[in-house]
């Protein structure tokens, strides 16, 4: 792979950069950062296991495993599979095993690994892959999920009629199996080659807990005593099914199911309370024509159908990662840009914030006592680290040292900024400027649009992705990323302002944001760009065929035109509730919102960026909005990235993006001819 001194020769015409504040990292130095995730606690609270990912350019890969801090101490690894990664960790509920996911042969599987260290052991031998599992709180079991088995069947089908698909029929049920943990038989597991041995094969035989029920199962969770399990489950596993979910109790001795909750909408399960009688859910209740940007709602319920009650009404955002314990329910949610934890009282369903003394925490743990944590999270100028602390929150201990990995470097200088948009609403951005800034100085404005939109930029050092913005600041530009109408953090009334005026409101958002700059001076209105990627690729398209304030434009897997949208998506239901119609019923809004409406009047040079098998926003969005451009005259050029989906997800191809938009927006802004280096 080319160093990093190619690069900064490529970005700086010849010459190392030499700054005060840190040199410029190369393209494969962003993409490489190692992150970490997931801190789970053990259950006594002395030690925590973790997720850390790693880039692999050799196999064009990203490797996640596991590592372990034992008593507060440095974090060593545990796990090494790098070529289909290790995740998922869960302790024991006698905090001497951990259990994970990993693919070590044909499937996914359950591997346990002794916390005291030493090899892993494959626990499951299933015939497809297994995923969402939980120890029992015994410990003497795990019920994991997976697919049904429908091999046979496909095969005879294919072997008869060849290959074919009917649509939204095709799928295969997800259920809930158990396998026996008896750590005395790990010492005697059977070798690849004895598998078809039946002495072997039923010591490891796992049993379907739930035979022969009409509907797939999401999610489920233990009672504290193991008698019982709540189950999340709906008609089928098709994505837009998820309306229709609802739970129900199971009781392992009888072996009878029960409804709990069934709401005409999405119920979701969250877990039982510490005593066992009640249940912690969020639903939808009957709203399924709203529920994409509205607030979801929390209630708790007896198992006996008593005592439903709705809690933290007080609270204007979406509550995410919620957990119930002794000491309380916990959860985390966005407030603007920051995302602190969110405690919530069982009894009265007030909320109150915790200081943790991070801006975003992005996961938490608790030990069994519910009196010391581990979670993860940032300052506005760090990047992501794990910490353990005590509970209530006096003080936190950092784990790991991500940030050694930046210390070097020239980072962004970013900071929250509001303006007015349009039609008075208050909009706010992050801006980030290079480390030398002077205010007395007119720079090229590079507009990064997030995606959701739902989504939500925030302050960072280093902000990423396939737009090389920290190269951007250091070669002398800022970059704006607006939290335009929609955007997560900002309540439930600011994530309706743009139903059924999408890509019009966002317009002015980013419009008014980028005006503000040019009015304070610091911005060069004759360099101005925009990009983004999913729904801010979808502004960008919106921005290209009906803005002039742009120089040049990237549109990154964006929708063109919405009726080409909803009959290609996976999830038709958002369009309906965004635009409040079909095509069939109102042809005016989905022109209105569409990109390709005004596809005469585009004038901007726009890049395509578009995954080959994208069923989010399909493919064709990009061909219309390519060829429409190229009939106008307005100079284009579409990249389609091979084998990828909505997203890409190998750092090859993220590099090769990210040097697509380094050369398209060098040519626009700085008048360079780029050539991207093979060496």
């Amino acid at each position: 792979m080319k160093k990093h001194i190619l690069l900064a020769l490529a970005l700086f015409g010849g010459t190392l950069p030499q700054s005060l504040f840190g040199q410029t990292p190369s393209f494969e130095e962003v993409l490489s950062l190692r992150s970490v995730s997931n801190p789970i606690i053990s259950p006594n609270g002395k030690h925590i296991v973790f997720q850390s990912r790693s880039a692999d350019w050799d196999a064009n890969s990203y490797d996640t495993e596991l590592w372990l801090s034992k008593n507060g101490d440095i974090p060593f690894q545990l796990t090494n599979n790098p070529k289909n990664s290790s995740t998922n960790p869960k302790w024991s509920p006698d905090g001497q095993w951990i259990a994970f996911l990993s693919k070590k042969s044909d499937h996914t599987q359950l591997q346990v690994i002794r916390a005291a260290g030493g090899e892993s052991f494959q626990l499951t031998h299933t015939k497809n892959n297994v995923f969402n599992f939980e120890w029992s709180p015994d410990g003497k079991q795990i019920a994991f999920l997976q697919s049904e088995d429908k091999k046979d069947e496909t095969k005879k089908r294919t072997e008869k009629l060849g290959s074919f698909e009917v649509e939204d029929n095709e799928y295969r049920l997800n259920q809930l199996w158990a396998i026996d943990f008896k750590p005395d038989r790990l010492y005697h597991a059977a070798l690849p080659s004895q598998l078809k041995d039946s002495i072997y094969t039923k010591s490891l035989e796992a049993i379907k807990v739930l035979d022969s029920v009409p509907f797939s199962i999401n999610d489920y969770d233990w009672s504290p005593d193991g008698k019982k399990i709540a189950i999340e489950h709906q008609p089928d596993p098709l994505r837009n099914t998820f309306f229709k979910a609802d739970i129900s109790i199971y009781d392992t001795a009888s072996k009878s199911l029960k409804k709990l909750v069934g709401n005409r909408s999405y119920d979701g399960l969250v877990g039982w309370s510490p005593d066992g009688k009640s249940i912690l859910y969020q639903t939808s209740l009957n709203d399924s024509t709203s529920n994409y940007y509205r607030n979801g709602k929390l209630f708790r319920i007896d198992i006996d159908g008593t005592n439903n009650s709705q809690l933290a009404k007080d609270f204007d955002e979406d509550l995410s990662r919620l957990y119930w314990n002794e000491q309380g329910i916990f959860g985390i949610a966005w407030q603007k840009t920051k995302r602190p934890m969110v405690k919530i009282n069982p009894r009265t369903g007030k909320t109150s914030l915790l200081p943790l003394n991070l801006e975003r925490v992005w996961g938490y743990s608790f030990s069994d006592d519910g009196k010391k944590m581990a979670f993860y999270g940032v300052t506005d100028d760090q990047i992501s680290e794990i910490y353990s602390a005590a509970y209530p929150f006096k003080g936190a201990t950092r784990i790991t040292q991500s940030n050694q990995q930046i210390q070097d470097w020239a980072t962004s200088k970013s900071e929250v900024i509001r303006w007015e948009s349009e039609d008075g609403t208050t909009i706010e951005g992050i801006l980030h400027k290079p480390q030398d800034f002077d205010p007395g100085k007119k720079y090229p404005l590079m507009v990064v649009i997030h995606g959701g939109p739902t989504g939500i930029s925030t302050p960072t050092p280093v902000p990423t992705g396939v737009y090389p913005m920290l190269q951007w600041l250091n070669k002398g530009a800022l970059v704006l990323q607006p939290n335009y109408r929609g955007s997560a953090g900002y309540g439930e009334a600011f994530r309706s302002l743009n139903v059924k005026n999408l890509g019009v409101g966002d317009a002015w958002d980013v419009e008014s944001g980028v005006k503000h700059l040019i009015e304070q001076g610091i911005v060069d209105s004759e360099k101005v760009a925009s990009m983004g990627w999913s729904q801010g690729g979808y502004i960008s398209a919106f921005l290209t065929t009906n803005s002039e304030l742009f120089r040049v434009i990237s549109v990154g897997a964006g929708i063109s035109n919405w009726m080409t949208y909803y009959v290609n998506t996976d999830i038709h239901p958002f369009t309906r509730q965004y635009l409040k119609a079909t095509p069939w019923s109102d042809k005016a809004i989905y022109e209105k919102t569409s990109p390709m409406t005004n596809i005469a009047n585009a004038t901007t040079p726009t890049l395509i960026q578009h995954g080959e098998f994208d069923k989010r926003v399909p493919p064709a969005n990009a061909y219309e909005l390519f060829q429409g451009l190229q009939d106008v005259g307005v100079e284009t050029k579409l990249i389609i990235y091979k084998g990828f989906g909505h997203g890409i997800n190998k750092p090859k191809e993220r590099l090769a993006a990210t040097w697509h938009n380094w050369q398209w927006f060098g040519k626009y802004i700085w008048g360079q001819e780029i050539e991207i280096p093979l060496e």
